[in-house]
């Protein structure tokens, strides 16, 4: 009897046969490809028909992908925020120490013109390094001191007006008393009408006050006080305060003055020491101008002669004159 598989086990062609169609077909579609370009167009078909597949199966590839794309970049983002914070800040910071710098120049500036309009020896630009120790008390200290000829009683400025003085001067730096400082007395004027003063300081608020004026006393709001020049410290024409408020009371004899410095006294940096002090005058050497008069030196009173030889003038007045006879003055004379 026979053996055969089952119908349902029936199988068709042998392995070999099977394998060798599909070798020759493969070769046949080769050289068709390859010489004729005979399957272009079913490549670009079946790619076709393939492509939403090919996109759905690399849809978790490109996600991963876009996900690890994305913390990259936020996290690289924030790197550069941070960093571009940095940056505005230290830019920041740089702006503000130039318009500092632009405000110490233009205050350099002021300072220097100042110092050459005052009619002063020379000044002493110095900056402010510290406020004093007492604490009732204006006063602040300069780097400036004897080494570079700052001496007590030297009047300070900034560019806008009077500042204060300088009470005591070390061999490197100088104490400056502010003219708001209660031993503080300036002699001032008004320049609208040139009515003199005295300007106190010590009061609250850093304001000075002008005693002693009387309750008629032409002085008004808003008026400037300049430096009078009476004490021989203070050159003329310094800008020391403005009157902001004037109280009069018929009970008093005189008003209540009050005055607002100009300067800034507790705001500049640098400050300006003004060297009052006139050299004494020197007698000018070489020749007299034409325009003096020449001083002659005194006439020295003339030595008396000696008593003549009688005989010897006798002889000298024979030989001059040897025809003339002889006057009887001029016996009278060499007698």
């Amino acid at each position: 009897m026979e053996y055969s598989p089952p119908p349902l086990f029936k199988q068709g062609p042998s392995a070999r046969v099977r394998l060798t169609f599909y070798v020759v077909l493969s070769l046949t579609l080769l050289v068709l490809d390859d010489r004729y370009g005979a399957l272009e167009v079913l490549r670009k078909a079946i790619g076709t028909g393939l492509y939403p597949l090919q996109s759905l199966a690399s849809m978790p590839v490109q996600a991963a992908k876009d996900i690890s794309s994305y913390f990259t970049t936020l996290t690289k983002l924030q790197a550069e925020n941070e960093e571009l914070i940095k940056q505005r800040l230290f830019d920041r910071q740089k702006l503000l120490e130039l318009k500092t710098v632009e405000a110490e120049n233009e205050n350099l500036r002021k300072l220097n013109h100042v110092g050459k309009t005052l009619e002063v020896q020379h000044a002493i630009l110095t900056e402010v390094t510290s406020d004093a120790n007492d604490p009732f008390s204006r006063k602040v200290i300069v780097g400036k001191g004897l080494i570079q000829g700052v001496r007590e009683g030297m009047p300070v400025i900034d560019e806008l007006g009077l500042v204060g003085q300088v009470t005591r001067a070390f061999p490197s730096r100088s104490e400056i008393s502010l003219i708001t400082d209660k031993d503080q007395i300036i002699p001032v004027e008004n320049l609208r009408n040139g009515l003199r003063s005295v300007a106190y300081g010590g009061l609250d608020g850093g304001l000075l006050e002008l005693r002693f004026m009387a309750n008629n006393a032409d002085i008004q709001n808003n008026d400037l006080m300049v430096t009078s020049g009476l004490d021989g410290i203070y050159p003329r024409g310094i800008p020391v305060a403005r009157v902001t408020r004037v109280e009069r009371n018929a009970r008093y004899a005189f008003s209540s003055i009050f005055c607002t410095p100009i300067a800034g006294v507790e705001q500049h940096r640098f400050v300006l020491i003004l060297d009052t002090v006139k050299p004494p005058e020197l007698t000018p050497k070489g020749p007299i101008p034409p325009n003096e008069p020449v001083m002659e030196p005194p006439l020295q009173p003339a030595k008396p002669e000696a008593p003549a030889d009688p005989a010897k003038k006798a002889d000298n007045e024979t030989v001059k004159k040897p025809h003339t006879e002889k006057k009887p003055e001029g016996k009278k004379h060499g007698a």
